[in-house]
């Protein structure tokens, strides 16, 4: 899959506002990974717009279940492998289904993290798409 890497300087807690600022690139581009659990604690990966907030009742809605609700930051980390402001959707520890806001599939490119605080890399949603095949939802606040 072709990407480019981009490294920039993680500030504890800045989110993609900063990663975007450091890289100068649009927040909307900048898709944070986010690791969620329903109501049996089953985890799945939520992909959403650095911009946007996730609708948890509506992503419920979306994928059948009761509820969502985001993990702890240690149960997290254990499920996807890395450490919370590093978290990627790509070689999680474990398989867990990803959900993607379907409006990141129109832009021309996006920017996610690489698997480290600090790492992003750029890449075409239609090779995200192709990649880890995410259920594409429409779960925005």
């Amino acid at each position: 899959m072709p990407f480019t890497d981009h490294l920039y300087r993680y500030e504890e807690g800045g989110g993609t506002r900063v990663s975007s600022r450091e890289l100068g690139v649009d927040e909307h581009a900048v898709i944070k990974t986010l690791i969620m659990e329903d109501e049996t604690k089953r985890p799945l990966v939520v992909l959403m717009h650095g911009d946007c907030e996730v609708s948890t009742k509506t992503l419920a809605r979306c994928i059948g279940v009761k509820t969502i609700t985001p993990c702890e930051p240690a149960v997290a980390d254990r499920h996807s492998g890395y450490q919370i402001g590093g978290t990627s959707p790509f070689g999680t520890r474990k398989a867990l289904p990803v959900y993607c806001e379907e409006t990141i599939f129109d832009l021309d490119k996006i920017y996610i993290n690489g698997g480290k605080r600090g790492y992003l890399i750029a890449l075409s949603p239609s090779d995200l798409k192709r990649v880890l095949n995410p259920v594409p939802v429409s779960a925005r606040q």
